[in-house]
């Protein structure tokens, strides 16, 4: 019997580090899919019903993904770094993550600018495969053109801009209350 329940414990421990390391590597494929501009490989991160706006499925998030300036179409040149990662394990089939990334672009319209971006990721197991449940949350810590000063940065305003100062870390409420001055 307590062999039973130590192979059972290692099996559930193996499962775990697989579900860590599949999750980990996401955000990565994501980062090189976009810099690539390899769309199936950017939609196939997806699950098969993922929601796009008022759409539903890839086709419909490679179709939103290829219009705007926010997309790949707007992008000459990305090249995202991929950080810190946070991976949460909710059960067995489903997750969350807090991803760092730092990203320098160029725009379709020759501007430079880099950004540091926080992504809020949600994750499922499906067919096992782990994959994004929805849009990733994008962001800002901030955007600027190369060689500016981010902190002195007018608001960005993101994603009306690409450049100025983000929401964050301001929105973060844990954040904010560091700073408070004491009373």
């Amino acid at each position: 019997m307590n062999e039973e329940l130590d192979q059972a414990d290692l099996a559930g421990r193996l499962d775990r580090l697989e579900a860590f390391e599949e999750i980990r590597d996401l955000p990565a494929r994501y980062a090189v899919a976009y810099g690539s501009l390899d769309m199936e490989a950017l939609t196939t991160a997806y699950v098969d019903d993922i929601r796009s706006g008022d759409a539903t499925g890839r086709a419909a998030l490679q179709a939103r993904m290829e219009t705007g300036n926010q997309g790949p179409r707007g992008v000459r040149l990305a090249i995202l770094h991929v950080g810190t990662h946070l991976i949460d394990l909710r059960d067995d089939g489903t997750a969350t993550g807090s991803v760092y990334c730092r990203a320098e672009v160029e725009r379709a319209d020759g501007a430079w600018f880099q950004q540091a971006i926080h992504y809020g990721d949600q994750y499922v197991r499906h067919d096992g495969r782990w994959l994004f449940t929805r849009q990733r949350r994008h962001e800002l810590f901030y955007g600027v053109v190369t060689g500016d000063r981010p902190n002195r940065l007018p608001p960005a305003e993101w994603p009306a801009n690409d450049v100025g100062r983000g929401t964050l870390p301001d929105r973060w409420s844990t954040w904010a209350a560091f700073h408070e001055p004491s009373r």
